[in-house]
């Protein structure tokens, strides 16, 4: 008798001591973001201006030296970038056509059709600035979640792309992307040409 309870106890810490192994889910780090403050890039000479967020800071496209109005946007926290590049419609250098420009602007941007699960285009007119462009946003795992273009559709062309600099994941990336597209929209309603 002592032997059978002994071996049902043996048993039973023998077969019942196994844990059951449930896979936990990917998870992420939690990403804290700045209060939003904005303040007004004015640079001399530039031919627009408009409001970009206090934690970022701009850098010269240093791939284009010959473009003095190409700069980016970097937003280090979270390796987050906006390339802007600028085309004035009336200087016979480099000079390039507004059908052209659009035309490339939408080239551009539907390049990531291939890794995108949808991109929305929204007009946009601010006819008070002479603003007036299209802003793509990029759904899905595509490099750059928003490309957007302004023009005065007589002088001045203003295109951006925006970027992460990580392995599109848009799992892990959509809150930095869901935190920095109000910096866009501001940046896009707060331009003004010079």
């Amino acid at each position: 008798m002592k032997q059978a309870i002994l071996i049902i106890l043996v048993a039973f810490f023998v077969f019942g001591c196994k844990e059951k192994y449930t896979p936990k889910p990917k998870a992420y780090f939690r990403i804290d973001f700045p209060k939003k403050t904005y303040h007004r890039l004015n640079k001399d000479g530039f031919p627009y201006n408009f409001d970009i967020p206090d934690y970022s800071k701009i850098v010269h496209d240093t791939r284009n030296p010959n473009q003095p109005y190409w700069i980016n946007i970097v937003v280090p926290a979270n390796k987050a970038v906006l390339h802007l590049s600028y085309y004035n419609l009336k200087n016979s250098k480099n000079r390039k056509e507004l059908a052209e420009l659009m035309e490339e602007s939408r080239r551009l941007a539907y390049k990531h059709s291939i890794k995108a699960d949808a991109i929305d285009e929204q007009i946009f007119i601010n006819p008070g600035r002479k603003v007036y462009g299209t802003i793509y946003k990029i759904k899905g795992n595509a490099a750059s979640p928003y490309q957007f273009f302004l023009t005065d559709s007589t002088t001045n062309f203003l295109r951006g792309a925006f970027y992460i600099n990580e392995v599109p994941n848009i799992d892990s990336l959509q809150p930095v992307i869901d935190f920095i597209e109000p910096d866009i929209i501001h940046l896009i309603e707060t331009t003004n040409w010079k």
